[in-house]
């Protein structure tokens, strides 16, 4: 509750969007975030990354492609047990690897994908390593990424940020989900336009911390089926969120005074029949 009576920043109203909607959103953007940091702390203690093979993290963010992280882990952990290295992957073929990812759903095209991917990376950098695209820049790495087959803007992000290090703000189902009920941006903005609006207006120190906070605000309390908005900590600055609220508290006034209604003919009636 001090995080939110702290927050001082009112959600931006139309006057104050002509005035200056590029700081307004902003500032809103950012109020957002600290209330959620002052929950969720991903900010202050955000987890470690290796920055490993980044290609190992692209074959993993793939292979999380419509299923949840226990599927995506599964069926990673089952390709790197049946095969040691990626050109043990790529001489195994289409039906073995299949086979080794189908925890994650969706197998025939993510091992197709993923052997178009290998054998584009082995022309390119002559190996199996996209290590060399990190220190080539976050827009040359994004638009190399970007460019693989069944790779687009969520799936490159979350390389670039969790694998090479680099700035970006990825946008998956909850942090979309977020942002639009917030109010941030109209209900059908894409997840591509909802990162560039976020990598345009977060500080790059905030994209770890922020992007985790909003996946575990979205699934714990802005959930997709049944938001706790009544419990939300975001519900001064959030426009799904207070319609949400008076929603309820009409629809309880509107209850109680039809109870009250009935009460009081009710109790008109037994008088009269008393008489």
């Amino acid at each position: 509750m001090s995080r939110l009576q702290g927050a001082g920043t009112k959600r931006p109203s139309g006057g104050e969007k002509k005035i200056d909607a590029a700081g307004a959103l902003r500032g809103w953007i950012l109020s957002v975030l600290d209330l959620l940091e002052g929950v969720w702390h991903n900010e202050a203690s955000p987890p470690s990354l290796s920055h490993g093979e980044p290609l190992d993290g692209l074959v993993l963010t793939v292979l999380s492609q419509n299923t949840n992280d226990r599927n995506r882990d599964m069926a990673f952990g089952r390709l790197k047990e049946r095969f040691p290295t990626w050109e043990s992957v790529v001489d195994g073929g289409v039906e073995a690897l299949e086979d080794a990812v189908r925890p994650a759903g969706l197998a025939p095209t993510k091992a197709r994908r993923i052997l178009e991917i290998l054998e584009i990376v082995r022309r390119d950098f002559g190996s199996y390593s996209i290590a060399e695209l990190a220190g080539q820049g976050r827009d040359r790495a994004r638009s190399y990424l970007t460019a693989l087959p069944g790779v687009g803007e969520k799936t490159a992000a979350c390389v670039l940020m969790f694998d090479m290090g680099l700035p970006a703000f990825p946008v998956d189902t909850h942090v979309s989900r977020v942002c639009r009920r917030v109010g941030f941006v109209p209900e059908r903005t894409s997840p591509e336009d909802i990162c560039a609006l976020l990598e345009r207006e977060v500080p790059p120190s905030r994209y770890l911390g922020g992007h985790i906070n909003m996946i575990e605000h979205g699934r714990a309390v802005c959930s997709a089926r049944k938001p706790l908005c009544g419990a939300c900590p975001l519900t001064a600055l959030c426009d799904a969120g207070r319609g949400r609220i008076a929603e309820a508290m009409a629809a309880e006034a509107s209850a109680a005074r039809g109870k009250k209604g009935r009460s009081s003919k009710g109790g008109s009636g037994n008088g009269e029949g008393k008489v």
